[in-house]
């Protein structure tokens, strides 16, 4: 299925599903107020100064944030149990969400880009 928005994409899922993207969509627009929105790849992604910063979806048993690749020990550390893939973060549905962990992810890669 092609998604035009992202409200569209969100929409797609069940309600607890939903909740989760629509919070995780909130935490980053407060963190990265200056950030713009798109669809891309067919999931949700956030681009500042018109590169993309972070994409995130949601999946049968999970969600995920895209690219999480080379982080800070300490970062690492608290992503560990969560690593599915070298760039990818897999957060399991029926588990609480860690969002100050996903807040502290995307606070890393705004910190990285301004370098």
């Amino acid at each position: 299925m092609a998604f035009a928005t992202v409200e569209e994409y969100i929409d797609s899922f069940p309600g607890d599903v939903r909740g989760i993207l629509r919070e995780i969509r909130r935490r980053i627009r407060l963190l990265v107020p200056d950030a713009d929105e798109k669809i891309s790849y067919q999931i949700p992604a956030f681009t500042l100064d018109g590169t993309y910063l972070v994409y995130y979806a949601g999946w049968k048993h999970h969600v995920s944030l895209y690219p999480v690749t080379t982080v800070d020990a300490d970062l690492e550390r608290d992503l560990a149990p969560y690593r599915s893939a070298k760039a990818t973060v897999r957060f399991p549905l029926g588990a609480p969400v860690p969002y100050d962990l996903i807040e502290r992810v995307v606070t890393y890669l705004v910190r990285q880009r301004a370098r």
